[in-house]
C-alpha cells in the first residue's frame, strides 16, 4: 500500500468518526419522537424471588404518540391496561380500577419512564431519572437511574434497548431484587 492510499484511507476513516460519534441521547430522543405509534406483540417475564420460575405473560400492545398506551394481556389471565394522559385504567375479572396518576407522583414517574421513552420526551425522563446511553443508532441501550429517593426505593434501574426508533425490550430491576423483562415485537408501525 502506498503512502497516499494509506493517507486517503486514514482521512476517510477520520471523516466517518464524527458521524458515528454523533449518536447521543439527543439523537436517540429525536429518532424515538419520529415514531408515531403502532401495534406490537409482547412477552413479559417477571422474576420474583419467592418463585422458582418466572411468571410469563403474553399479549399485544398499542401505542399512539404521545400519551396513549394500551396493553392487552392474553395469557395467563386476560387483563387490559390503558394509559391515556394521566389516567391509568386496569380491567381484570370484570372489575375496573382507574387511577389518576397526577395524584400518585411515584406511579407517574414510573409511567413516564415508558411514555417518555416511547415518545422521545427527554425532559419527561430527566425529571426523575439520570440517563445513560450506550451503543449505536442500530443497537442501543438506554439506562434510567432514579434521581429521586422515593422512586429509587421502588426501582433501582430501568434498561430500555432497541434499534433505530423501535423499543425492543424494557427491563425493570426493583429495589427488592425482583425484576421484569418486557420483550416487544412490532407488528404494525405508524
Amino acid at each position: 500500500m502506498t503512502l497516499s492510499r494509506f493517507a486517503a484511507g486514514l482521512l476517510i476513516a477520520c471523516l466517518a468518526l464524527p458521524a458515528a460519534a454523533a449518536f447521543d441521547i439527543g439523537q436517540l430522543m429525536a429518532d424515538l419522537a419520529r415514531h408515531k405509534g403502532g401495534r406490537a406483540k409482547f412477552v413479559e417475564k417477571k422474576y420474583i424471588a419467592l418463585l422458582d420460575k418466572p411468571v410469563v405473560a403474553t399479549g399485544e400492545m398499542t401505542y399512539t404518540a404521545p400519551d396513549r398506551l394500551e396493553k392487552l394481556t392474553l395469557t395467563p389471565k386476560p387483563e387490559r391496561l390503558l394509559l391515556e394522559r394521566d389516567q391509568l385504567s386496569i380491567e381484570r375479572d370484570r372489575r375496573k380500577l382507574t387511577i389518576n396518576l397526577a395524584a400518585q407522583p411515584e406511579a407517574l414517574a414510573f409511567v413516564d419512564s415508558i411514555r417518555g421513552t416511547l415518545s422521545g420526551d427527554r425532559s419527561a425522563l430527566e425529571r426523575n431519572y439520570a440517563l445513560h446511553l450506550a451503543g449505536t443508532a442500530d443497537r442501543w441501550v438506554l439506562t434510567l437511574l432514579p434521581s429521586d429517593q422515593k422512586i429509587a426505593a421502588l426501582v433501582l434501574r430501568i434498561t430500555v434497548s432497541g434499534s433505530g426508533n423501535q423499543v425492543r425490550q424494557i427491563e425493570y430491576l426493583q429495589a427488592d431484587g425482583d425484576r421484569s423483562v418486557l420483550s416487544i415485537d412490532p407488528v404494525e408501525l405508524r
